[in-house]
């Protein structure tokens, strides 16, 4: 695909880069690339934005024209009551108001992992859940949706104790839907049993629906283990049907954590994961 139908392809309306897919851009770089491209959104990273200042940042996406469609992230908020977690409920308090500062309408909350030395997974999860609780009004202030992450279950000790659709389901109907809701991630829910009954239940709380591939075999750094749409094992035609029918109609995020995609051009990078979109997503989307 050129680049002149690219940059005038109307189908790319809803796809949106995540920052970390071209992780060695800098804010200016994924902008660029972004309006370069042809898309018109982009999902950043807090840590780019505090390179540039968040008064730059706002004003280079204002004058780009582009939608911020999320921000990463917040949560990290399973440690028990002292001040790290104190330092924590801050800093996803910056969040917030970072986030609506850029415009943007969703923080995704990845939950965190187990302190170091706990054992008691559920009690983490509990933690969690209080964290999110305690944050829900100044949300609800900044007209910021706190979208849960659940991850695959690999991450459970290091990263996110939330594992499945239906845990992050379990918690954010317990708040508002205009300020608790879900992140639907292909890559960490294509395994779940029952993952289109829990789409369906989701509806309205899919703050953010973002997508990468399985691949096999998994790297030595599971983290680094995202593949490009349509080089592993995912259906995303059904994974999409699922969510469009639900009503979604905001962005579709590629969140890609590869260190052979990372160490490929971001224009070469983008240019493929917009005609795999083009691809293997976008007619399904309704």
């Amino acid at each position: 695909m050129s680049a002149v139908s690219v940059a005038t392809d109307l189908r790319l309306a809803r796809l949106s880069l995540n920052q970390r897919t071209c992780a060695e851009w800098t804010l200016r770089e994924a902008i660029d690339g972004c309006v370069s491209a042809g898309l018109s959104s982009l999902g950043v990273w807090r840590e780019p934005v505090a390179d540039v200042g968040l008064e730059t940042a706002r004003r280079w996406v204002e004058e780009s024209g582009l939608r911020v469609s999320s921000v990463c992230r917040g949560g990290f908020l399973t440690m028990p009551e002292g001040s790290a977690r104190q330092e924590s409920l801050d800093s996803n308090r910056a969040a917030i108001e970072e986030t609506a500062t850029l415009g943007a309408p969703t923080l995704v909350l990845v939950p965190g992992g187990l302190p170091e030395g706990d054992r008691d997974i559920d009690a983490a999860r509990g933690r969690f859940l209080d964290g999110v609780a305690t944050l829900v009004p100044d949300a609800e202030a900044a007209g910021v949706v706190l979208a849960i992450e659940p991850m695959h279950p690999i991450f459970a000790a290091d990263r996110g104790v939330v594992s499945t659709l239906e845990q992050a389901l379990d918690m954010a109907e317990q708040f508002p839907a205009s300020a608790v809701g879900v992140v639907v991630d292909t890559f960490h829910l294509w395994w779940e049993p029952g993952v289109e009954q829990q789409i369906a239940r989701a509806g309205d709380r899919i703050a953010s629906y973002q997508i990468s591939d399985w691949i096999t075999p998994l790297p030595p750094d599971a983290l680094l283990s995202r593949g490009m749409v349509g080089d592993g094992h995912i259906d995303f035609e059904a994974f999409t049907r699922w969510v469009a029918r639900t009503g979604y109609a905001g962005d579709v995020e590629v969140e890609i954590f590869n260190a052979d995609v990372w160490a490929t051009p971001g224009a070469e990078v983008v240019a493929t994961m917009s005609e795999r979109y083009l691809e293997r997503v976008q007619p399904w989307l309704g």
